[in-house]
């Protein structure tokens, strides 16, 4: 019998599809994770030179500690809850506008080095210029007075070449040491009978004598003494080469070493040193540079018992 030419065509792909079996559809290859990122958020967003700054850090993974560099200065970050960190730093009045590099360099959980590099923009602030008129004692000083402004500076600079408390000591916002307007802000470029003498370096706040002056937050007395210029002073240490300073006291009642608390009672206003008159003079110093204590007292800080990160762990 002669075999029709299609059944052999008909039973070899039947043959060959038994042999392989069923074709199995196309694997979907998984879905690619992404890859956690640094979030790096500075407050206010564009900082001013003059001006403190609040950083908030996210890594994109668990940390032991984080540190960075910024402006030549160095920043220590404390730990604040899930993967955040958080640190203050300023620039300083002489900083140009520009972009500047924010090196951050971290330890993670495992014991490895991750290194992230953020630009942050520094905005030009305008400070307005005043001409005073005082006595001249303090433009033109005799021999003796000199002598005492050399003395009062030499102990200066021993009080601010004091290692800072290497932890954080401050908590929280800081608050206004005294409840009054400001007659003088910060930046102010001051003539003194007809010559540029300084740049106003704090806040004055308009207050009779005898005004109870509050620490602005909590943190160690490094100086409690008269100066000739600053008159009646208190100087607190807030670790990490945060200092504030009150000016101008008419009495001091702490003493050198002590702990203080925000709000903490330090003295009285006056018209102590280098015055026009009485009021309270607040400065607040960086890292050996002074930044404006509006923009401090303006930050929303996080209250935290968590101490800064020590990268020698």
């Amino acid at each position: 019998m002669r075999v029709r030419p299609f059944a052999f065509s008909f039973f070899l792909p039947v043959a060959f599809l038994l042999a392989v079996g069923p074709v199995p559809a196309q694997e979907k290859a998984p879905a690619k994770k992404p890859i956690a990122a640094w979030t790096v958020r500075a407050t206010p967003p564009r900082p001013l030179n003059g001006a403190p700054v609040f950083l908030e850090v996210t890594p994109p993974t668990r940390l032991q500690s984080l540190t960075a560099t910024w402006l030549g200065h160095n920043v220590t970050f404390s730990q604040s809850t899930g993967r955040a960190w958080f640190a203050l730093a300023g620039a300083s009045l002489e900083t140009r506008p520009g972009s500047y590099p924010l090196a951050l360099d971290a330890t993670t959980a495992s014991g490895s080095h991750i290194h992230f590099l953020r630009n942050l923009t520094i905005a030009r602030a305008k400070y307005p210029v005043i001409r005073l008129t005082v006595s001249k004692e303090f433009t033109k000083p005799n021999p003796e007075q000199q002598q005492k402004i050399a003395a009062d500076q030499e102990v200066k600079h021993e009080t601010f070449a004091k290692p800072s408390a290497p932890d954080r000591e401050w908590s929280g916002s800081f608050e206004a040491p005294v409840k009054a307007p400001v007659s003088d802000v910060f930046g102010i470029r001051r003539v003194f009978n007809g010559a540029t003498k300084s740049v106003h370096q704090g806040l004055d706040y308009r207050v009779p004598p005898g005004t109870p002056v509050a620490a602005v937050n909590s943190g160690t007395v490094l100086l409690a003494r008269p100066l000739y210029f600053e008159g009646n002073c208190v100087m607190l240490d807030h670790g990490q080469g945060l200092i504030t300073l009150y000016l101008h006291l008419s009495e001091i009642d702490v003493k050198e070493g002590d702990h203080i608390e925000r709000g903490q009672f330090l003295g009285r206003s006056g018209a102590t040193g280098r015055a026009t008159g009485p009021h309270l003079h607040l400065a607040v110093r960086w890292q050996g540079v002074y930044l404006n204590p509006a923009g401090l007292l303006a930050l929303h800080l996080p209250e935290s018992s968590v101490r800064s990160a020590d990268p020698a762990q």
